[in-house]
């Protein structure tokens, strides 16, 4: 929950549609405007966002109309607009990144009425989808159904004021692009989901909430199709770097994109993995996290579930280690002290058993468990 002190951003789409309305304007009124009011989503609450324009020119330099196909001859009337993202204080790669919008005026006469009026096309740095299971189709510009429609419906608008008014509006193309936004992919995990050359253009909402945990979950659930419409076999869902590069030594004959980081969501993450008919799916962890899990937690967050080890102390039994366990203050202790005992391996296992029950209620079928420790070794394989 994001707390009433926390500032709201925008969202990448926000941003491509205020770029694309200040540089509409420009061609239509002859100025360059300094903000624009830009229409959220359709399907999102009604209103609109007043976002401040970073540059807009009658021309982009000739390097930029090189890189966005703008034919010479067309030069002069195109108008080029940039908006930096502010993600306000929601952490995100796009955080202070320009996105563009280039608009070139199409020679035919417009009418309101139109609805192809404005087509729209990804320039550099927004990325092109290569594998299926996105809601974008393959060799298609990154550029989710949401923003699509933002624009649209944000160009539309204002053609509409002006046709009130007794004035046109030409059909436009607009290219949306994102000055490095492929250096920003490969922070993200679009190279994973197969989105090659840039950076996704989002946004459901047009606003980004501080800290929300609802992009993190679309992004598992776009994963998941992506690995499911590529045919993969096996789906291996981890909480995260460590635990993926070691199922991945594990699975070394695996695409990239049948493994999957999902943090700390576990139960959303297994109950998605679970509604489609893979022919297996793998779970690997740490103890920490494993200890959790069998304690049927939904959520590994440390503010979500605080670790109990309890349940773990009662499977060593009248064992005089068990009171050590149940007094340990992190799993990994409890771990060593468990190793330390010649049946401790067994104890190990029959918690991951349980944990593993555990995932498999979550995802309605049965789950392959396993178990690393921090320094490499695989604990057991269920």
């Amino acid at each position: 929950m994001a707390s009433a002190s926390l500032r709201e951003g925008f969202t990448t789409g926000s941003a491509a549609a205020a770029a694309a309305l200040a540089a509409l304007r420009l061609l239509c009124e002859g100025r360059a405007p300094a903000q624009v009011d830009v229409s959220l989503p359709p399907g999102a609450a009604v209103g609109t966002l007043h976002l401040p324009i970073e540059t807009c020119a009658p021309c982009p330099v000739p390097e930029l109309a090189k890189s966005h196909s703008v034919p010479a001859a067309q030069a002069g009337r195109v108008a080029h607009a940039t908006v930096r993202k502010d993600g306000g204080d929601d952490p995100d790669v796009t955080h202070g990144a320009l996105v563009s919008a280039t608009v070139v005026p199409d020679d035919k006469n417009f009418a309101v009425a139109d609805n192809d009026f404005v087509r729209i096309e990804g320039g550099p740095g927004v990325g092109r989808v290569t594998l299926p299971g996105l809601p974008v189709a393959v060799g298609h510009a990154a550029i989710n159904p949401g923003p699509l429609a933002q624009i649209r419906h944000t160009l539309a608008r204002y053609a509409a004021d002006r046709a009130s008014e007794g004035l046109r509006c030409p059909p436009v193309t607009v290219t949306i692009s994102v000055p490095k936004g492929e250096n920003l992919a490969d922070r993200t995990l679009n190279p994973r989901l197969g989105i090659m050359g840039g950076i996704s253009i989002l946004g459901t909402h047009g606003t980004t909430r501080p800290f929300s945990h609802a992009a993190y979950k679309k992004t598992i659930q776009s994963a998941i199709s992506v690995a499911f419409a590529a045919n993969s076999a096996t789906l291996c869902l981890c909480t995260g770097r460590r635990s993926e590069k070691l199922l991945q030594r594990r699975f070394p004959a695996l695409a990239p994109q049948n493994f999957i980081q999902v943090a700390d969501f576990v139960k959303f993450s297994l109950s998605a993995a679970g509604k489609l008919p893979f022919g297996r799916i793998v779970w690997g962890c740490f103890f920490g996290k494993l200890v959790k899990l069998m304690e049927g937690k939904a959520s590994t967050h440390a503010t979500a579930s605080q670790l109990s080890l309890s349940r773990l102390a009662g499977l060593c039994g009248e064992s005089r280690y068990a009171d050590a366990v149940a007094a340990c203050v992190t799993a990994a202790q409890a771990l060593d002290i468990l190793l330390a005992q010649p049946e401790g391996v067994l104890i190990v296992k029959n918690a991951a058993a349980i944990a593993a029950a555990t995932a498999g209620r979550f995802a309605g079928r049965v789950i392959d468990l396993h178990l690393f420790h921090t320094d490499g070794r695989e604990l057991c394989t269920l």
